[in-house]
């Protein structure tokens, strides 16, 4: 087919048209010969009609249907209207991804899928963010806002609680019963399950010296065993990362408290833990006034006559040695004073101004009866604090 009769079927063309120089008749009485009707093929572009209506139909179906199938089988996530007021406990555990959190929120009842948390977690990348740890949560709500709530770190349920260093178990036991809402005595009886708390066998039981300073963040069932135990824990890795076996643990616990004691300034922690171990050497009695006044429940930076005259494990000034057990609980930097001393041949010290911990390290009595007189002059200005 040429372009001209493109043209003419479509747009002029007449079927049974007469040809050119034809007429009704030739004169013989012949039927003039008329040239067949030209017809387009249409096969491929009803196919694709069809094709078009099909796709039309199927996407007006499914607009339709699509209300009607979600009625049918139950949205996956709830609405906010669904909240039933109800608050419930949920813990994130610290491995949990995307999709184990929304398994735990689902079981919880806080959300109906756990799909559905994972398709608004790929909306929203706050989720990425969500920490472990305890919540109260609502139930029946959207996966949505189960995120918006586990995004903010302020709604976790935890116990946070901060140890100084330096403190005494009995004053441990204070800030955690303060910050648990457990009472003293649950800490004090759980202190003596020294098989649960996995003390080293050096220790001979006694936990003083191994609740390691720090902050912790416990959980809201967490019981006063599980606390003890996470501080010992801790103090225990510290001694295995400086390479102290347990036979040697308690010793270095021992000196560790004492520098903690007796230190203010990091700087001096060394060159207190070389003091000890130069007076245990020579022999000489430490005649430590902290020592003294662990035995007495007292803190204080200086002791009576009578107190330090007294007969007991603590007392230095009467007691060769180190003291029976450790007399606080140290941080990391006394625990690693303790095992790596520093070098020097200084037998004496003292803190002369307690204000700043400005401490004077003498090798000989003469020089430290000079250095005594200087902390005598600064507690005569400060009436009451020594």
């Amino acid at each position: 087919m040429t372009d001209q009769h493109l043209s003419d079927s479509i747009f002029g063309g007449r079927e049974g048209a007469v040809t050119a120089g034809e007429g009704p008749g030739d004169g013989a009485g012949r039927t003039p010969t008329r040239r067949p009707p030209h017809r387009r093929k249409r096969g491929p572009v009803l196919i694709l009609l069809v094709l078009v209506a099909l796709a039309a139909a199927v996407l007006v179906a499914g607009l339709v249907l699509k209300p009607v199938v979600a009625g049918f089988l139950g949205p996956d996530d709830y609405a906010a209207s669904d909240a039933t007021g109800k608050k419930v406990p949920v813990t994130i555990a610290a491995d949990a991804n995307g999709r184990a959190i929304g398994e735990t929120l689902e079981k919880a009842g806080v959300i109906k899928s756990a799909g559905a948390f994972v398709d608004a977690a790929r909306e929203d990348s706050r989720a990425q963010s969500i920490q472990p740890g305890s919540y109260l949560m609502a139930e029946h709500q959207p996966a949505k806002a189960a995120i918006d709530y586990l995004a903010n770190p302020r709604n976790r349920v935890v116990k946070r609680v901060t140890v100084p260093e330096g403190m005494r178990a009995s004053e441990v036991y204070a800030v955690l019963s303060k910050a648990s809402g457990l009472p003293v005595a649950d800490y004090q009886k759980a202190a003596k399950d020294t098989a649960a708390l996995a003390l080293p066998s050096s220790a001979k039981g006694n936990v003083e010296g191994y609740l390691f300073p720090s902050s912790y963040e416990f959980g809201p069932k967490s019981t006063a065993a599980q606390q003890l135990a996470a501080m010992v824990a801790k103090t225990k890795d510290v001694l295995a990362g400086l390479g102290v076996s347990d036979d040697k643990a308690e010793r270095v616990i021992i000196v560790a408290s004492i520098v903690e004691s007796e230190s203010r300034l990091d700087a001096d922690r060394g060159k207190v833990a070389r003091v000890l171990e130069n007076r245990l050497a020579v022999p000489m009695r430490l005649q430590l006034d902290s020592t003294v006044a662990y035995a007495t429940g007292k803190r204080v930076i200086t002791t009576t006559d009578a107190e330090r005259a007294q007969v007991n494990g603590y007392n230095t000034y009467t007691r060769d040695g180190l003291p029976v057990g450790p007399i606080g609980n140290p941080g990391e930097e006394s625990i690693k004073a303790a095992v790596n001393p520093a070098q020097g041949p200084w037998l004496f010290f003292v803190t002369v101004d307690p204000a700043t911990g400005e401490t004077v390290f003498t090798e000989n009595k003469a020089d430290h009866d000079k250095a005594v007189l200087q902390f005598q002059a600064w507690c005569q200005a400060h009436k009451g604090q020594c």
